[in-house]
């Protein structure tokens, strides 16, 4: 089996087939050979120094394995995009760091024992090497040792060498030491007293391994999560304020609306908003149908750029101001127009595409204009057809634009479609038809209420894999 040692030296060859999956068991099933190897140097004399290091280098294996599979599961579960670029000083100064590293384990583990009795001390090699000193200028003492090492971290450095030469607990703790060229390494220490024949301590010994590689990605990965979860609880925040706005502005009603109200119904309406399939995000599409004081009705649906609570606000002025203007009597053109000039200097510009459509009972006159939006569909004697568009510019797009209107009377049975072009398009370079929704017209003309005809649209389209949301709307004149 390959010493553990020499795990962090890359693969000579390719991994096999769920590289991370494989990687992961190999690590488990290394973790309890080394376990096993451990427990083998296990031995009752403490005078024994080749079984103490073997000893030492085991645990710090068996530590190194545990990092190595929480790392790996971590690389398992992914890294969000873009969440690494925040922390890009953190992960130059790792990459330096590795650098200069030889590759080896080896290089990263050092040894130390300091004898109390004839005040001999020894250091390994790697140890000179780990905390920058020349071999030329010795070892130091236990009295030395917290010079280099962080303020902040000296007390506890100062407690467990005093709880291992006083009461023979053994060291196990982490500090910030300050080489000699100034760069500042962070060092697991692990230690043991060697007891004498009357049971006083005689020495001390340790092992020391430099984490300042692992710990500082373990903090980039750890700050990169945190960032993840702030992220996610703000868009899990903005989708519910999102919903809950577009809840309260959009119509209550659900079902089919009769119009007039109170009256002989002569026109049957019914809609369903349609989220995105692609996206968490809500848009700004709306659509609303009104009673008006003179006794038409208004039906409107339309869609803002954007998504979240920002579309959604915006969403919300549009459709406060078309109801107001609308009860107040302006026909559908003038009422595109104001809203064009409203989305141009509010405070967050936004484009917008609407249809408004004014219907008359009496007249059985419908008077519509639109802006940038697709045309309603209507469905006469079984067939169905788009309205020609009078003029009309996108909202926001350019102050002063004029909004010509068309009118059409209506027959008994006749049945409008009102939609987003999100309904009918799958992404946004897609260039929306309305063929499918066309050729609906045979069972549109089976359906028996406005409904009906909703629930037929919504089985067509509501399972596509749209990138937006969408609206549509049915407007049926009853016979």
């Amino acid at each position: 089996m390959p010493s553990h040692v020499f795990a962090d030296r890359p693969a000579q060859q390719p991994p096999e087939r769920g590289t991370v999956d494989a990687l992961i068991t190999r690590t488990r099933r290394l973790r309890g050979d080394v376990d096993a190897v451990r427990r083998d140097a296990a031995t009752d004399d403490e005078y024994d120094p080749q079984g103490r290091w073997q000893r030492a280098l085991c645990d710090l294996a068996v530590h190194h394995l545990d990092d190595l599979g929480a790392h790996l599961g971590q690389l398992k579960e992914g890294l969000p995009d873009g969440t690494l670029g925040v922390f890009e000083d953190e992960l130059a100064a790792y990459e330096a760091d590795s650098a200069q590293s030889t590759g080896s384990l080896l290089s990263r583990v050092g040894s130390a024992e300091w004898n109390l009795l004839t005040d001999e001390v020894s250091w390994s090699d790697e140890l000179y090497q780990i905390l920058g000193r020349s071999a030329q200028s010795g070892p130091m003492s236990l009295d030395e040792l917290p010079s280099i090492v962080f303020a902040e971290d000296q007390a506890l450095l100062t407690a467990l060498v005093t709880d291992c030469l006083v009461d023979g607990r053994p060291i196990d703790g982490e500090f910030r030491m300050v080489r000699a060229d100034g760069r500042v390494r962070t060092v697991h220490m692990m230690g043991e007293p060697v007891l004498d024949c009357d049971g006083s301590t005689a020495s001390m010994w340790a092992v020391l391994r430099d984490v300042s590689e692992l710990r500082r990605t373990q903090r980039a990965v750890r700050e990169s999560r945190d960032s993840l979860e702030r992220r996610q609880h703000f868009a899990q925040t903005e989708r519910r304020v999102a919903v809950e706005l577009q809840e309260a502005v959009l119509p209550p009603w659900r079902g089919s609306l009769q119009f007039p109200l109170g009256g002989p119904a002569v026109l049957d309406v019914a809609a369903h908003y349609l989220p995105s399939t692609n996206s968490a995000l809500i848009g700004g599409d709306w659509y609303d149908a009104l009673q008006l004081p003179s006794g038409d009705s208004l039906l409107s649906v339309g869609d803002l750029t954007g998504h979240g609570v920002t579309a959604t606000s915006a969403m919300a002025m549009l459709l406060g101001a078309l109801r107001g203007m609308a009860v107040a009597g302006i026909s559908p053109g003038q009422l595109m127009a104001h809203l064009n000039e409203l989305l141009e200097t509010s405070a967050q510009p936004a484009l917008g595409s609407a249809v408004c459509c004014r219907y008359s009972p009496e007249s059985q006159t419908l008077t519509w204009a639109q802006a940038g939006h697709p045309a309603p569909l209507l469905f006469r004697n079984g067939t169905g057809s788009a309205l020609t568009p009078p003029d009309g510019v996108l909202l926001g797009a350019t102050s002063g634009a004029a909004y010509e209107q068309a009118e059409l009377r209506l027959l008994p049975g006749d049945l409008l479609v009102l939609h987003t072009d999100g309904l009918t398009r799958t992404s946004a370079a897609e260039v929306g038809s309305t063929d499918r929704l066309l050729a609906l017209a045979p069972r549109f003309a089976e359906a028996r209420s406005a409904q009906e005809c909703v629930r037929t649209v919504v089985e067509e389209c509501g399972e596509d894999d749209r990138e937006d949301d969408a609206c549509v709307m049915v407007a049926r004149i009853r016979s």
